[in-house]
C-alpha cells in the first residue's frame, strides 16, 4: 500500500520521539532527522510505510549502535503473554467454538505494537485480552477462513509482534487440534526491527517446538515479497491459504493477489477511516474482499 501523507507524518514523529529516547544531543539529532526527511523525500511510487521504516531505522542504528533497541520490551511481553497462556487455553477450551474464540485472541495481540505505538500500557493490554471474546469478527470472511483451512494443506502464518507471537502460538495450536492433516509455517522477521517478532522470540516462547518458524531475511517490518529470502518466499508461493497478523503485514502484502486472510487491530486513525471501525477493534478480511471493505469505510 503506497504512502500517505498521514503515514509520513507518523513515520517522522515515531523517528523524533524515538531518537530523542536514545540521544540528548540537540545538534546530533538534527542531523539525524535531515537524513530522516532525505529518506522521505527521495521515496518512489510503490514504497510501503514499513519499508519506509526499515530504510529509517537502519540510520538510527548505524548511528547509535545500540544493538537491538527493543530487546528488552520483547522479553517483557513475551514473559508476561507466556504467564496467561493456560488461562487464555481455560477460556477458549471452555467457549463453544474454540477456533473462534483462539482467533479473537490472536487478533487482540496485535495491540502489543510499539511500531505504531509510542508506548503499549499494560492494564489496556490486560483489558483487551480480557475483553476479547466480545470482537467482533465477521460472519461470511470467518465462514470462508474455516472453509479454506477444511481444504488447504499447506498454510502460511506470516507473525508480526513480541509477546502478540504467544497468542499466535496458541491459535494454532488449536488450528492444529482441528485441521491435523495441515502443514502450517510460520515466518518472522529475519532481523530485529522495533518490537516486531524474530527466531529468537519464536524459540524463547516455544513456537518453534509446535512448528517450522523461519526468518524472512529482512528488517522490513512487514512482508515485501521482492525482498523476502527464496525460504520464505517459497513457502508463500506454495501456501494454498496465507494468514497476515498486523497493519504492516497488510500495507506490504494488499493487492497481491494471493489468497490471505488479514487478521489485525485498527491502531491509527488511518486504518479506523479505512475500515470504518473504532479504535482497537479487530479486522479479519481476506486479500479479495479488502477493497469492498475499504469503500464502506469511505461512504
Amino acid at each position: 500500500m503506497d504512502l500517505s501523507l498521514e503515514c509520513i507524518y507518523c513515520t517522522m514523529n515515531k523517528a523524533d520521539s524515538l531518537y530523542s529516547e536514545h540521544e540528548a544531543d540537540a545538534d546530533k539529532k538534527l542531523q539525524f532527522m535531515k537524513k530522516v526527511f532525505g529518506i522521505i523525500a527521495e521515496s518512489a511510487p510503490g514504497d510501503t510505510p514499513p519499508s519506509l521504516a526499515a530504510q529509517i531505522m537502519r540510520v538510527f542504528n548505524s548511528e547509535l549502535q545500540l544493538g537491538d533497541p527493543y530487546d528488552r520490551i520483547k522479553k517483557e511481553y513475551n514473559s508476561f503473554l507466556v504467564s496467561l497462556e493456560n488461562e487464555i487455553l481455560g477460556v477458549i477450551n471452555a467457549a463453544a467454538d474454540r477456533l473462534l474464540t483462539a482467533l479473537k485472541f490472536a487478533m487482540v495481540g496485535n495491540f502489543i505494537d510499539f511500531g505504531a505505538m509510542d508506548e503499549v500500557d499494560i492494564e489496556d493490554l490486560k483489558d483487551i485480552i480480557h475483553n476479547a471474546p466480545q470482537q467482533i469478527v465477521d460472519r461470511a470472511a470467518y465462514g470462508d477462513f474455516c472453509k479454506d483451512l477444511e481444504n488447504s494443506q499447506r498454510v502460511a502464518y506470516l507473525a508480526d509482534n513480541a509477546g502478540e507471537i504467544v497468542l499466535d502460538k496458541i491459535f494454532i495450536k488449536i488450528i492444529k487440534e482441528f485441521y491435523p492433516d495441515i502443514k502450517l509455517d510460520v515466518i518472522v522477521r529475519g532481523q530485529p526491527i522495533y518490537n516486531d517478532a524474530t527466531l529468537a522470540d519464536a524459540r524463547e516462547i516455544g513456537l518453534c517446538d509446535l512448528v517450522q518458524v523461519v526468518g524472512n531475511g529482512t528488517d522490513i517490518p512487514g512482508t515485501q515479497l521482492s525482498a523476502i529470502n527464496k525460504q520464505s518466499k517459497a513457502i508463500i508461493d506454495d501456501a494454498e491459504m496465507i494468514i497476515a497478523k498486523g497493519q504492516g503485514n497488510f500495507e506490504t502484502l494488499f493487492g497481491c493477489g494471493k489468497n490471505i486472510y488479514y487478521l489485525f487491530l485498527c491502531k491509527c486513525d488511518l486504518f479506523t477511516r479505512r475500515f470504518n471501525m473504532e479504535k482497537f477493534r479487530g479486522i479479519l478480511v481476506n486479500e479479495k474482499n479488502v477493497r469492498e471493505l475499504m469503500g464502506r469505510g469511505e461512504q
